[in-house]
């Protein structure tokens, strides 16, 4: 990870899911890998996760989303995001999002996919992966 202080993430439940065991794991495996994490547990309100991006100036927001229901999510999320000034916030979502669906939340905006399966160290690269090329044009400028 590039930049002088760990990027911010947001890991949050919208909707009804019940179950965070999955986004717990996320949590904590991008918390190793040096980001700072805030969780916001479960059955969240996208007006609540928009909100908490913006006091705490997250860098990243990470929805995880069991329900079905990720593609209105994705696209509510985005919104209240956008709402709140944050559309230079990166979104990514993981869950039980069929590969059918993923290419639809891409071409909405939403900046990575990871659906039930992929491998924890899979979904910190890709994470890692985002902010990659922006820390390449900042470094290779140099010291100042």
């Amino acid at each position: 990870m590039g930049g002088s202080s760990p990027r911010r993430v947001l890991v949050a439940k919208p909707g009804l899911d019940g179950h965070d065991r999955g986004a717990k794991i996320v949590a904590r495996a991008l918390r190793d890998a040096g980001y700072e994490v805030i969780y916001t547990g479960i059955r969240q309100k996208v007006a609540v996760i928009a909100e908490l991006a913006l006091q705490e100036d997250v860098d990243l927001v990470g929805l995880s989303v069991l329900s079905g229901a990720h593609l209105g999510l994705a696209r509510q999320v985005l919104e209240a995001l956008a709402a709140n000034g944050l559309d230079d916030v990166k979104v990514v979502m993981g869950g039980t999002i069929p590969a059918s669906d993923s290419r639809a939340l891409l071409d909405m905006g939403i900046d990575a996919v990871f659906p039930t399966g992929t491998s924890i160290e899979e979904v910190v690269a890709g994470v890692d992966a985002l902010w990659q090329q922006e820390d390449e044009i900042v470094n290779s400028r140099g010291p100042r």
